[in-house]
């Protein structure tokens, strides 16, 4: 039976008696496969004798003022269920009065990696994913943290914080789950109408081909975003780009010519979902 922490007193209570390797999987819940494996990752990592234990947390932090964290499903049952079945050992699922005290007053702040793609469209969103993580870090206490690289900004950033504020902990990335047509699982897939979920699979296809073009010689970083902002707009006409760039995958810069180091990322609108994807060109 899967243990529900509530508390910061039952995480550490838990902490101090659990098998090691301990690894945490920090989530915002509304689970899904993509999140399932993330957590089956996790228990191959701890092997039968560790122990995984998923975070279930809304961090108000890093939504923005016009962000959905109000509206952001919360399904506790569920997704403890999800967690169960897929190897974790507990789940720690705190309040935000749990987490943050009224008067807080020290936060972390990124100034080199969150300067494109995401940081520079939601402002604020890594700083408050940086602050949530080193908490969890700190309360969890594990030996090993997963990822997904669906969000691979905030991967590079997590490994950075684990490296300039020496944490002891190994990250490990985790592939993309998908749907059959290519679309990259998320909890705001949920908000596409029928039309939209039908032209969303376009931002795979348009990595897939930016990628193929790289791999065939195109080392042109405009060629290869022309490329694939031309098949955005004619097979995602409901969607509204956010975001398409070719970056460095550590230091997530731009990066002309592209080499074997860069990454392709991309957002889009659909409606009220913000959709995001990526894929590495050397992959």
């Amino acid at each position: 039976m899967i243990r529900l922490l509530s508390t910061v007193s039952e995480l550490r209570a838990w902490r101090a008696q659990a098998a090691e390797p301990v690894v945490l999987v920090p989530t915002m819940g509304a689970l899904h496969r993509g999140h399932a494996k993330l957590v089956e990752e996790a228990r191959k990592i701890a092997g039968p004798g560790g122990s995984v234990v998923a975070s279930v947390f809304v961090n108000p932090l890093q939504f923005g003022p016009n962000e959905d964290f109000q509206a952001y499903p919360r399904e506790l049952d569920a997704d403890a269920e999800t967690c169960e079945a897929a190897g974790a050992d507990a789940v720690f699922a705190p309040s935000v009065e749990e987490v943050y005290a009224v008067d807080r007053s020290i936060q972390i702040f990124e100034t080199s990696l969150t300067q494109r793609l995401c940081g520079t469209s939601r402002p604020g969103h890594f700083d408050g994913v940086c602050t949530v993580v080193a908490k969890l870090f700190n309360l969890a206490q594990p030996t090993d943290a997963v990822f997904g690289k669906k969000d691979y900004q905030q991967l590079a950033i997590i490994r950075r914080l684990v490296r300039d504020l020496n944490f002891p902990v190994e990250i490990h990335g985790v592939e993309t789950v998908r749907e059959s047509d290519g679309l990259a699982m998320s909890s705001r897939n949920r908000y596409l109408t029928p039309e939209e979920r039908a032209q969303a699979p376009a931002i795979r296809a348009a990595l897939l081909a930016m990628r193929s073009a790289y791999q065939t010689g195109e080392t042109d970083a405009a060629q290869l975003l022309a490329c694939g902002s031309t098949l955005l707009e004619a097979k995602a006409p409901s969607g509204r780009i956010d975001y398409l760039e070719i970056v460095d995958r550590n230091s997530m810069q731009p990066l002309d010519p592209v080499t074997d180091d860069g990454l392709i990322a991309a957002a889009m609108y659909f409606g009220k979902a913000r959709l995001i994807d990526n894929i590495e060109v050397a992959s």
